[in-house]
């Protein structure tokens, strides 16, 4: 499909952050981001998003991650770096969930969309693709 398909059935596509890092961020600056594309294939992605990013959203992108909304229901996101590939709405059986990894290194779902939620600095945020269970990822 094309991105003007893409443009004309409402999905948003968020731009790359040319200073993004491909690996986990060190000490306290930035946000890391871990990306399990689980059941979609490719493996599991780290990377760093500089600075201090004002969403999970923002920390996404600033990783250099694009992201696409499910066409018809912004805020909840289809693709991550075009996976799935294509993305057909919401999936039934697979989704893209949201956690944030605790002090103890266990994850958290997020119970806050990643739009609204303010990682600290220092802090990793997850992604998996799946039926909701977290990246497989313990710690970067």
């Amino acid at each position: 499909m094309t991105l003007a398909a893409w443009l004309a059935i409402g999905t948003v596509t968020v731009a790359t952050a040319p200073a993004a890092q491909a690996a986990v961020c060190r000490g306290t600056s930035g946000v890391s981001v871990i990306v399990d594309y689980g059941r979609a294939g490719g493996g599991i992605e780290r990377r760093c998003a500089p600075g201090d990013p004002t969403s999970g959203l923002t920390a996404l992108s600033g990783a250099g991650l694009p992201y696409t909304f499910v066409p018809r229901q912004p805020g909840l996101v289809c693709t991550i770096n075009d996976v799935p590939d294509p993305c057909n709405g919401a999936p039934v059986t697979a989704y893209w969930s949201y956690w944030h990894l605790r002090p103890n290194k266990t994850w958290e779902f997020s119970s806050v969309g990643a739009g609204g939620y303010n990682p600290a600095p220092g802090s990793t945020e997850g992604w998996a693709f799946g039926n909701g269970k977290p990246p497989r990822v313990p710690r970067p």
